[in-house]
């Protein structure tokens, strides 16, 4: 690709610029383009770090789209996803005239299963009368619907529960004995990608498929020629759980149901398959007590010695076992039961190696949430498998996101994905933040974690939200901070204070940039992809560093592993992973050339501690103060000028 040809396209005459109004050139986001063509070319690994401004999906999109290669873009989400393949790439394409062939592809949870919809209709929906009024909703949605993807269905809520009673599953799937499966909207999403120049997937679905076949990817994303990862800096994280093997309570359930539904329809004379059907159901609900409360995490192999949980697993075992031979002799009988079986016996397979806790280099832990719970066996590192990945498949590999190096070096980044000869590019911000922003981390600060920080901080805090008279995000690091600072604020002051959790986060958002004084306290998955752009949005405080939980099983495991390789885990995992997370909470508040604001970080070991200086580093160049008084003056000052401007 000629270097010269993705230059004239972001020139000022160049066809982005006839074909969308208003667009500007962008000296990073050429620079970007240009390293994403060379490393088309050269069939190389590239690690962009593009900060929120750039424009970094043109930049990839534009090289990608001209090298006339197939194509594999994953994103970091759904809506991502959704706005790629709907807006920008139908942008892109328009602009080069493309005459290629693109393709949306979900997982199979997002799309309609004809045969679910006949059995839930025949069955009756499970739940209260409005998700019967969904179910009705979602029968006239089918008869005009193409591609069978929920997120087409925007007059039901996106958390109703009748979307889980409608998905297939890989276990229960009936595949080609399936009366629908011509009709199939999954399969006939899976065959346009087969087929397309572009696929638009998203990392969840890209590692599932991935981790399908060891020798290379399975048969739902096809090989290519450039493979381009958006939203990066999940990927880590997101592979090892595809990567590593779960069995939740659940799965185990809804293998139970089916197996009553076998008995009950097409062999009604085999009454041992209900009755083994209840005893494996009683089995696991034993083993859910044993395991404590709700809301736990722990480590399996903690937890497994116990009499009364290895007692309760074994149970689970034998019971397992016994379906399993009953079901085996009957298996000519029906194609339905063989499925079952099959979805049985690796069941058991998977429950006997959560017994095998001895094997090192995975950690086994467990999570409860009310009546059910998981077991979990995940690899404490995905860097030789994904090596080996790129190894066999003669691609272009581009990593590109707003957060990928911590103090100025993408190491840590490639270390946890295997990348030994990656280039990499840190691109410089379009914002200028010494004048759109100030960072502050006040003075006589309550310790992270004493029994008064809630109540100090919310007293120091409030006075600087009312000043700003809202437009506000409380980012948090835990549950129990969220809860505290939205009680705090909603008995101390008349503003509207949104929780996160009290409604659907898109009327979350809608109500904080339509409704005046608005206060949105939230956590974890409010801290990225939330894009909240001029007045509405003046001032970001964040509680805390965001170091993950030390007793969370996952990042235990991963400590010990690294003490055992001779590393400082605190330097060389606990520091890299929350300098991530809080670039991600910071980069909440600048969307914009126009947007103005403070970011507050309530946690003296900025300044105090020798690793702030990492942390600091890291984030962008706002100008600094650990006054209040600045930080009120600063919103104030900027409070009168909108008013000017909107006058």
């Amino acid at each position: 690709m000629k270097k010269q040809k993705v230059v004239q396209v972001f020139s000022p005459d160049g066809a982005l610029g006839c074909a969308i109004p208003g667009f500007q050139p962008r000296d990073a986001q050429l620079e970007m383009a240009q390293a994403v063509a060379n490393n088309i070319d050269e069939k190389s690994q590239l690690v962009v770090e593009a900060p929120t401004g750039t424009g970094k999906t043109f930049a990839y999109l534009v090289p990608a789209l001209m090298a006339g290669k197939k194509t594999i873009i994953s994103t970091g989400s759904k809506n991502l996803q959704d706005q790629l393949y709907k807006r920008d790439l139908p942008t892109i394409i328009k602009a080069l005239h493309y005459t290629g062939t693109t393709a949306l592809l979900k997982g199979r949870a997002n799309y309609l299963c004809l045969e679910r919809l006949d059995y839930t209709i025949a069955q009756g929906v499970m739940g209260k009368k409005e998700v019967l009024t969904d179910l009705k909703k979602i029968r006239r949605w089918n008869e005009r619907t193409k591609t069978g993807d929920f997120s087409e269905c925007t007059s039901i809520a996106e958390d109703s529960p009748i979307f889980s009673q409608l998905v297939s599953t890989k276990e229960n799937c009936l595949g080609s004995d399936c009366p629908h499966f011509k009709n199939c909207y999954v399969l006939s999403a899976r065959k346009k990608a087969m087929q397309a120049d572009v696929v638009v997937v998203n990392h969840h679905l890209f590692f599932a498929d991935m981790a399908v076949k060891q020798g290379g990817f399975g048969e739902i994303i096809p090989d290519a020629e450039v493979v381009i990862f958006d939203e990066a800096h999940q990927i880590p994280d997101i592979a090892s759980q595809y990567f590593g093997e779960t069995l939740s309570s659940r799965q185990v359930f809804e293998l139970c149901r089916d197996l009553t539904l076998i008995y009950r329809t097409e062999l009604k004379d085999l009454k041992q398959l209900g009755a083994v059907a209840d005893s494996v159901q009683t089995a696991v609900q034993e083993l859910r007590l044993t395991l404590g409360e709700s809301g736990s995490k722990g480590n399996w192999r903690d937890i497994y010695p116990k009499d009364d949980v290895q007692k309760a697993m074994q149970q689970v075992l034998a019971k397992m076992l016994f379906a399993i031979e009953v079901a085996k002799p009957e298996l000519k009988r029906s194609q339905a039961l063989l499925n079952i079986y099959e979805r049985m016996t690796n069941f058991y397979q998977l429950l006997s190696r959560l017994t095998e806790t001895e094997v090192t280099g995975y950690c086994y832990w467990y999570e409860t949430f009310g009546r059910h719970f998981s077991l979990n066996i995940t690899p404490l590192s995905v860097a030789g498998r994904f090596k080996n990945q790129m190894e066999k498949q003669d691609s272009a590999w581009i990593f590109t996101s707003a957060t990928l190096e911590v103090a100025g070096k993408f190491d840590y980044f490639c270390r946890r994905l295997g990348l030994k000869n990656a280039k990499t590019l840190r691109l410089e911000s379009p914002f200028d933040y010494p004048n759109q922003a100030m960072l502050c981390v006040p003075r006589n600060l309550p310790p992270p974690n004493g029994r008064q920080t809630l109540q100090e901080l919310g007293k120091r805090l409030l006075p600087v939200i009312k000043a700003n008279k809202g437009c506000c995000f409380v980012l948090c690091t835990s549950n129990f901070m969220m809860r505290g600072f939205a009680e705090y604020f909603r008995e101390h002051s008349n503003l509207n204070i949104l929780l996160q959790g009290e409604t659907t986060k898109a009327k979350l958002l809608e109500q904080f940039v339509t409704e005046e004084n608005s206060v949105l306290v939230a956590t974890t998955s409010f801290w990225e992809g939330i894009d909240v752009r001029g007045e509405a949005l003046s001032l970001v405080i964040i509680d805390k560093l965001p170091f993950t939980a030390p007793d969370e099983p996952l990042l235990q495991a991963r400590i010990e592993d690294c003490r055992m390789q001779g590393h400082n885990p605190f330097t060389s995992i606990q520091i890299p992973e929350a300098v991530i997370t809080l670039k991600q909470g910071v980069g909440r508040l600048i969307r914009d050339i126009q947007d103005r604001g403070v970011v507050m970080i309530c946690d003296s070991r900025l300044v105090m501690k020798p690793y702030g200086a990492t942390f600091l580093q890291s984030l962008p160049n706002a100008k600094r103060t650990r006054s209040l008084r600045n930080v009120v003056q600063f919103l104030t000052s900027l409070q009168k000028t909108n008013s000017e401007n909107n006058s």
